[in-house]
């Protein structure tokens, strides 16, 4: 006798048949892309912001440097400033020239009853060439010498003075050369006068000087002409 199953279709117990196994693995095999997608996602989207943090931070230790950069260039340009000064000021120190102490020592070698008319005094070792000028004047033309210059121009009674002058002056401070220029009588029917020699003999003298101060120092004058200025004779 053959059983008949009595319940409703629609409320039996459902048999597995192997028939939908093969659709419930692409399913879940769908879902396991979805899933790596997502989560390839989150990291590279991670991984975007950590970089773009780094640029932000990077950037503004960059802004930093840079601000600390201008610091020290202005130090830079300072410290330039304050060498280049230093420089100046100390070659301008160098340059410098004991023009008291040369008239000091000129008063002592004048012959006697000799005076200037005219001097003409530079420290950058140009020598005037448009004609003398009053005395303490200093100024420069093209002809260059080696250092400081001056050029005397006065009276002396006698023309062997101005050889003893020249021969005392070789030995002042610093002194490297005294070129005579000129040594004439002038007019005797001329008046002697502080800008006239009359008859007197007119001497014109370049004394040279050495460009620096030479390590040993010349004595200093006293009442008459010492024998390290050529007197005594």
């Amino acid at each position: 006798m053959k059983a008949v199953n009595l319940i409703p279709t629609e409320q039996r117990r459902a048999r597995p048949t192997g028939k939908a196994s093969g659709a419930a693995y692409a399913i879940v095999g769908g879902l396991a892309v979805v899933l790596a997608m997502l989560v390839g996602y989150v990291l590279t989207s991670n991984t975007a912001n950590e970089r773009q943090t780094q640029t932000a931070e990077a950037r503004q230790e960059a802004d930093a440097l840079e601000a600390k950069a201008a610091q020290r260039e202005d130090f830079t340009d300072f410290a330039s400033i304050k060498e280049q000064r230093l420089t100046s000021v100390m070659q301008t120190g160098q340059a410098r020239f004991d023009w008291e102490r040369m008239m000091r020592e000129l008063s002592l070698v004048m012959p006697k009853n000799s005076w200037l008319q005219t001097t003409n005094a530079t420290a950058t070792g140009a020598a005037a060439t448009d004609g003398s000028v009053p005395t303490g004047t200093a100024t420069t033309s093209s002809a260059t010498l080696p250092g400081p210059t001056v050029t005397l121009v006065g009276c002396t009674p006698k023309q062997s003075q101005v050889a003893t002058m020249m021969m005392r002056l070789r030995e002042l401070h610093r002194v490297s050369d005294v070129t005579l220029n000129e040594s004439a009588q002038e007019d005797g029917s001329t008046e002697i006068t502080v800008d006239s020699c009359g008859p007197l003999w007119k001497f014109d003298v370049t004394v040279s000087f050495e460009p620096t101060a030479p390590s040993k120092e010349a004595p200093r004058g006293s009442a008459s002409v010492p024998a390290s200025l050529g007197g005594g004779s």
